[in-house]
């Protein structure tokens, strides 16, 4: 065990803000899986919080595996990893699974063990390494908008537009976070105004075709358009619902909370282990329970800053904040949908919700990020070495 923790590397505080997240959401988990295990009658509680630390078990190893690789080799990774992601997004769209007559093609089957994948996630991951790497690229250097586009624009319109029919959230949040990026990245603001503008013309364009084609094209275009507007209208759906339930649980959480296992939303609330946990937090924790995990984040948040601002090239810099802020910004939303201040997503709350997919990709920006702090450690470590002729002496000895 020693001599794991004397080959764990990066910023310590980021091992233990998630190593915190993790341990946090065990009691979270197994108290609202009751609503799965019994109600939907799959199994016992404790099969689900088995597979919860078998999640949370293989994120870390992903963790310390991604850590413990220099970050340089991320560049030329994700220009590999383009095409594959593209390749099974392909697939997964083309599985046709529907769910009541809309696409809901998101996961696909891992063979051999029996386990499913959301492509999307990963492709979100890979795509904002491939910016970050593009960015870095041409830094300081004088781009015109259309020698950008394919190598640029073509891979972040193609993966969107392949993630967009079974998951609109999921395509917005990672447009935003592109568009963020690339102005961090120093990318022209009017050249920014330009994709937005396609954006929302392509976005235009695909919702009037699936309109007018509705049997050709199985899509959940009718489902997120009527949940944005009864989110404006304030109409009785079954999203509200979930809402509603989500909200009783909040108000009954008062300060304090009614204690570990004690929620009895949670066998009302529909995905009370994922996409809704953070109210079941609430009314099992309290104020003080939102608080601490906002405070978490929020904490995250600062050392992901931290790491990129110490980071020692303009691609660390880039390649970090590319693959932290989803993760506040996924928080945050999820923690917005719980309490209506957004219309419902389906985004789970990072390294809390049950789910294989998000755990890992989740741990697999983390170690991202640890291995561009690892970077600064060791270059620090070099310079006190130089520095110090008698810390050299030793070492030769």
């Amino acid at each position: 065990m020693q001599t794991l923790f004397n080959n764990i590397k990066g910023d310590r505080l980021i091992w233990a803000i998630a190593a915190l997240l993790a341990i946090f959401s065990f009691l979270p988990v197994y108290s609202a899986a009751s609503n799965l295990a019994y109600v939907g009658g799959v199994g016992s509680t404790f099969s689900f919080f088995v597979k919860h630390l078998m999640h949370l078990v293989l994120g870390f190893a992903i963790i310390y595996g991604v850590h413990k690789i220099p970050y340089r080799y991320f560049r030329g990774l994700s220009m590999v990893m383009i095409p594959i992601v593209i390749v099974l997004l392909v697939v997964t769209m083309l599985q046709g699974t529907t769910i009541d007559g809309a696409n809901a093609s998101r996961w696909i089957q891992i063979p051999f063990v029996g386990m499913s994948f959301q492509t999307s996630t990963l492709a979100a991951v890979v795509l904002m390494v491939y910016v970050a790497r593009y960015l870095s690229k041409i830094q300081d250097k004088k781009v015109t908008f259309v020698e950008t586009l394919l190598p640029l624009w073509a891979p972040v319109f193609f993966v969107l537009i392949l993630i967009l029919p079974a998951n609109f959230s999921t395509t917005a949040i990672v447009f935003f976070m592109v568009m963020m990026l690339t102005f961090i990245g120093g990318y022209p603001i009017k050249y920014l105004a330009i994709i937005v503008g396609i954006g929302i013309l392509a976005l235009a364009l695909f919702i009037l075709i699936a309109k007018a084609f509705p049997d050709a094209m199985d899509n959940r275009v009718d489902t997120w358009t009527s949940r944005i507007e009864n989110f404006v209208n304030g109409e009785d759906t079954e999203a509200d619902y979930q809402i509603e339930n989500a909200k009783i649980a909040i108000a009954s959480g008062e300060i304090t909370g009614k204690g570990p296992g004690k929620s009895t939303q949670k066998n009302i609330l529909p995905q009370s282990s994922s996409d809704f946990i953070f109210a079941i937090i609430i009314e099992e924790y309290g104020l003080i329970g939102g608080l601490f995990l906002l405070l978490l984040y929020s904490w995250l948040l600062f050392r992901i800053v931290i790491v990129s601002q110490k980071a020692d090239t303009v691609f660390g810099k880039l390649l970090v904040l590319g693959v932290g802020l989803p993760i506040i910004f996924q928080a945050l939303i999820n923690m917005a949908v719980a309490v209506e201040l957004f219309p419902v997503t389906g985004q789970t709350l990072p390294l809390i919700s049950s789910g294989g997919t998000s755990i890992w990709m989740t741990c697999l920006a983390i170690g991202i990020i640890l291995s561009v702090s690892a970077k600064r450690e060791q270059i620090k470590g070099q310079e006190i070495n130089e520095d110090n002729p008698l810390e050299i002496l030793s070492e030769t000895i």
